[in-house]
C-alpha cells in the first residue's frame, strides 16, 4: 500500500526517527500509526532521545580537508564506550559530519547554541520585511516562524539536510547511529577553517 507523506511526518514527529525508517515501519504495519510506533520502539530506534543523559567520554576527532586545501574542518564526536568509538560505523559518521561542516558552514550544532542577539536580529529583519509588504499581524507571525525554521535548517548542523542524502537531516543520521549502537552519541564541537578568513567558525 502507498504510505502518505503526512502519515510519515506524523510518525516522525512522534518518534524522532528518520524518514526512511518511518516509511519502512508504516509499510510493514500496513499504515497503522500505533503499530508502527510500537514496531520502532521494539527496534530500539525510538529510544534514541532517551539516551541523551548518558555520559559520553569516548569517541573520535576527525579532520576533513576540502579539495585544493582551501577549507579544513576538525570535529569531535563522543560516545559511551571505546569499543563503539573505534567502529567503522562511528568513524564514517564522524567523517561525514566533518565533510558536512566543510560543505555547509553551520553556525552552531543546534538551535540552543545560536546566540540570542543573532536570533533577535533575524526575527526583527523578517518581521520588518513582512510588515513592509502590508501583511496583517497574525500572518506576520506565521511568516516569521517559517523564516526562522528555514534559518535554523541552514545555521544549525543537526537541522541541516545531509549532503549525501537529501531525504534525511543530520539529526536523523545521528538517531540512526544511536539506534544501531545502543549508545548515547553527541557531536561535541567543531572548528571550520577557510583560507583567507580572519576567524574560524
Amino acid at each position: 500500500m502507498a504510505i502518505s507523506a503526512t502519515l510519515i511526518k506524523e510518525l516522525r514527529e512522534k518518534t524522532g526517527v528518520g524518514i526512511m525508517d518511518c516509511k519502512a515501519a508504516l509499510t510493514e504495519c500496513d499504515g497503522d500509526l500505533d503499530k508502527a510506533v510500537d514496531h520502532l520502539r521494539k527496534k530500539g530506534i525510538a529510544t534514541a532521545k532517551k539516551r541523551g543523559g548518558r555520559e559520553t567520554s569516548q569517541g573520535q576527532v576527525q579532520s576533513y580537508i576540502h579539495a585544493g586545501g582551501k577549507i579544513g574542518v576538525l570535529v569531535e564526536a563522543n560516545c559511551e564506550t571505546d569499543f563503539t568509538g573505534k567502529t567503522d560505523d562511528f568513524s564514517s559518521f564522524v567523517k561525514d559530519i566533518a565533510m558536512q561542516i566543510a560543505a555547509t558552514n553551520p553556525m552552531t550544532i543546534d538551535r540552543e547554541n545560536v546566540p540570542r542577539d543573532i536570533l533577535e536580529k533575524e526575527k526583527d529583519i523578517y518581521a520588518t520585511q513582512a510588515k513592509a509588504s502590508g501583511k496583517p499581524e497574525k500572518v506576520i507571525e506565521k511568516i516569521v516562524e517559517g523564516k526562522m525554521k528555514k534559518f535554523f535548517s541552514e545555521a544549525c548542523l543537526l537541522e541541516q539536510t545531509f549532503v549525501k542524502n537529501s531525504d534525511i537531516t543530520i539529526q536523523d543520521l545521528l538517531n540512526e547511529l544511536i539506534a544501531k549502537t545502543g549508545e548515547n552519541i553527541v557531536i561535541k564541537r567543531f572548528s571550520r577553517f577557510q583560507l583567507g578568513d580572519s576567524e574560524n567558525s
